[in-house]
């Protein structure tokens, strides 16, 4: 029976969903988009091919995030996304007859309705589901030894939320969770081109805009993109360069409420484990903390070292796997939720 067992982790994600399989690591990275019709909760599309639908599609067809601010609001397409991934992951035709053990990573300050919700949701593709804290499982993810009575902070950079937690003893001794990720950075980029420029451009674009010419501090870097988008006054066609100083202030306001959050926890930690912190450093995960000068303006910010972990955007999933392997073997993770 062992052989037919399947092991699987989601980092179900605001933007993006990453899943990984017990010795195959991550195998699926893709938009957490869902195209469903509208007035119904037919599903037509998910992930890359949803996500190629967005702005191109008839009046009676919608894409939506299932996942908003790492909570379901919607549970029916919540559903069928994690049923159609589970499926997607598992590729061994004997192994799709037997439902996986699966664990999802959820948000630090998640509410018992709100894990409910994810329990349910996975609770038809899987034999048995956990969730774990994601700054548990992104300090896992980034090589942290959590297990002693030592402080590390994590900053923990998604989508949607950035979450943010002192961990000692592999347990979460204070935390925040602040609804600005790297979809709120979209947002800023849009609404500045709007105001400033009566230029409006789609989610991609903007996306685009923040990952080439982004930055939070400045000179670390000064690129330039020439960008398309439509005119606000006369509806035509328009190119625009876009710099990385003029973005530079809005960037910075946007951040702001991480700061704060980061600030927050820092002084509702104990004096033994803010002197580790101060010692060690605050470590950064998520695709957000890929965005330039990020890691300078909390260092600034807090006067404390800061480390942008190997491949950020994958600690929390390759976490999640690490602790779900280590509680099917001899070893027991204690901090993962089971229903």
């Amino acid at each position: 029976m062992g052989y037919f067992k399947q092991n699987i982790a989601i980092d179900l994600g605001t933007a993006t969903v990453l899943v990984c399989v017990d010795g195959k690591g991550v195998v699926i990275k893709a938009p957490s988009i869902v195209a469903v019709k509208e007035g119904t909760n037919e599903v037509l599309a998910i992930g890359d091919e949803a996500r190629l639908m967005m702005g191109r599609t008839p009046f009676d067809i919608t894409t939506v995030r299932p996942v908003q601010n790492g909570v379901i609001s919607s549970y029916t397409v919540t559903k069928a996304m994690i049923a159609y991934y589970v499926d997607k992951a598992i590729t061994n035709p004997i192994k799709k007859k037997f439902k996986p053990d699966l664990l999802i990573a959820i948000p630090s300050k998640t509410t018992n309705v709100e894990k409910r919700a994810v329990f349910q949701a996975a609770g038809s593709v899987a034999r048995r589901v956990f969730l774990v804290e994601e700054p548990l499982a992104a300090a896992i993810g980034a090589g942290i030894d959590i297990s002693r009575p030592t402080g590390n902070m994590i900053v923990d950079i998604g989508g949607g939320t950035t979450d943010i937690a002192v961990i000692s003893y592999d347990g979460i001794v204070t935390s925040k969770s602040v609804k600005v990720g790297g979809d709120t950075f979209d947002e800023t980029v849009k609404n500045y081109l709007k105001k400033k420029h009566n230029l409006m451009v789609g989610d991609t674009t903007a996306e685009q805009i923040k990952i080439e010419v982004g930055c939070l501090y400045h000179g670390i870097v000064s690129n330039s993109i020439e960008i398309r988008g439509s005119d606000i006054l006369t509806g035509l066609p328009r190119e625009r360069v876009i710099t990385s100083d003029e973005l530079l202030e809005v960037m910075i306001d946007t951040a702001v409420p991480i700061l704060d959050g980061i600030h927050a926890v820092l002084e509702e930690t104990p004096p033994e484990l803010a002197a580790d912190i101060y010692c060690k450093g605050i470590v950064m995960t998520g695709g957000g903390a890929q965005l330039s000068g990020f890691d300078e303006l909390i260092r600034k910010s807090t006067g404390v070292d800061v480390m942008i972990a190997t491949d950020p955007q994958y600690c929390v999933v390759r976490g999640s796997m690490q602790i779900l392997s280590e509680m099917s073997s001899a070893k027991k993770r204690r901090f993962a939720i089971s229903d």
